[in-house]
């Protein structure tokens, strides 16, 4: 067995791993980084990245049809069909552009990489295949894997979403179990690109993780695209066809080809002898402080292993920090907010506090929203659903809080999240020149509402 020797070694090469990798490389401190699979994790080769470019593959072909029907805009089309591989080809082609250039990257820097499966030894020793290494600081950064249901083992006609994102076919009817995120946007896709979709939540509504206001346009969206919905109904198995256990307690036997599993992600915390470590818990999460260190003095986990929230931008930010951490420098973790997107359509964008929360935290609050409706670039973009939602404190009138729900406001997520961290007052936003038309021209307006005078409205 060879042994190799190492400032820092980082288990994953997913968004966590591969960001502390390259700034722990621009900063001359010596690193390994060990994949199992490929370099980009689950969110560039099987999540956030190849559902992105199938939900707009699923919209391209959805707007072809309806101007092939009954378009107001003017535009004929004769009817289109879809080819799904070349579809698939397609984003492939994206994720190994994007794969390659992330290996281009840690060579840049000097990083070396291992491909292969790691076992932890101890907290300075890991074993891949047959090669020691030995380390001064362990970053553990091995994201998450899905929930499975063991009434509903994946295989055959029932797949993960790591299947979904590479059809051989668009199946004729598709169920998919879970109302959240992941299960709403490809399920909101396989609708578009033909499937007759049904969506199965054990909870009363959809997206119960965001608040009813915001997740209504989402709702009578999925109406219009004719998605049903079978909302407090829980599963019971699989033989053929989906049963499912309705509010009365009666069962239903739901008609399928696939049945699609998104009822979650946990922490990846099984198959590399992370017991080993002993580290202290916080559920099925490791346990870590503001500079992600763990229980173990210089062992650190990012990203998805440390729980929630379970976002690839959170990971990297916490990989650049604890890389500059290793250098010397003096950081920690404490963001003010940290947006979460939803890639419904429309979308959905949460930074900071929502209403319930600012009042849960007792915070005194002015809340305000500016229709999508009285919005002109909304407008033509065919989308008059949503709004932008500012809450503000009353006292001082600084912003605690945004949410937004339209077409195209994911985009807007960068502007929420930076008046956050620089502390904006309502006066601040309202006081910008936003420039028209654009949909940020909403953000101006809720926050002119907040005080009493919005324009458009």
């Amino acid at each position: 067995m060879q042994t190799l020797n190492t400032t820092l070694l980082i288990i994953g090469g997913g968004p966590g791993g591969y960001v502390t990798a390259i700034r722990a490389g621009q900063l001359g401190i010596s690193t390994i980084l060990v994949e199992g699979q490929s370099l980009g994790g689950t969110c560039l080769n099987i999540g956030c990245i190849p559902s992105k470019a199938l939900i707009h593959v699923a919209e391209q072909f959805h707007q072809t049809r309806h101007h092939s029907e009954h378009s107001a805009l003017g535009i004929s089309v004769s009817a289109p069909t879809l080819d799904i591989n070349k579809s698939v080809e397609w984003k492939d082609g994206i994720v190994d552009r994007l794969t390659t250039g992330v290996a281009a990257l840690l060579k840049k820097n000097k990083v070396q990489v291992i491909n292969g499966w790691a076992k932890v030894i101890d907290g300075k020793t890991v074993e891949v295949g047959d090669t020691r290494i030995q380390c001064d600081h362990l970053v553990l950064a091995t994201g998450s894997t899905s929930v499975n249901l063991p009434i509903l083992p994946i295989g055959g006609p029932i797949i993960s979403s790591t299947e979904a994102l590479a059809p051989k076919s668009v199946p004729k009817r598709l169920v998919v179990v879970g109302g959240g995120y992941i299960g709403l946007e490809l399920g909101i896709a396989y609708r578009k690109l033909g499937a007759e979709v049904s969506v199965v939540e054990a909870q009363d509504r959809i997206l119960p993780a965001y608040d009813a206001e915001l997740t209504q346009p989402v709702h009578e969206a999925l109406k219009q695209l004719g998605v049903k919905l079978y909302l407090k109904h829980s599963v019971l198995g699989f033989d053929g066809t989906l049963q499912v256990r309705d509010p009365n307690g009666d069962t239903l036997n739901l008609e399928t080809d696939q049945v699609l599993v998104a009822v979650g992600r946990k922490p990846n915390t099984q198959g590399w002898n992370l017991e080993a470590l002993n580290l202290e818990m916080n559920g099925s999460a490791i346990k870590i402080d503001n500079r992600c260190q763990t229980s173990m003095r210089n062992v650190y986990a990012i990203g998805d292993l440390s729980g929630e929230p379970m976002l690839a931008h959170r990971a990297m930010a916490q990989g650049e920090m604890v890389a500059e951490l290793i250098s010397g420098k003096h950081r920690e973790f404490n963001p003010t907010a940290i947006a979460a997107v939803c890639f419904t359509d429309p979308e959905l964008v949460v930074v900071g506090q929502t209403p319930d929360e600012a009042k849960a935290a007792g915070l005194d609050c002015i809340v305000s929203s500016f229709p999508f409706a009285a919005n002109g670039r909304a407008m033509t973009l065919e989308s008059k659903s949503g709004f932008v939602r500012v809450v503000a404190r009353r006292d001082n009138h600084v912003i605690v809080g945004w949410q937004a729900v339209g077409v195209g406001v994911s985009e807007l997520s960068t502007a929420f999240a930076q008046s956050l961290e620089m502390g904006a007052r309502l006066e601040d936003i309202g006081g910008t020149i936003h420039a028209h038309p654009t949909l940020g021209e909403a953000v101006q307006e809720a926050a002119l509402r907040a005080l009493g005078h919005a324009l458009h409205l």
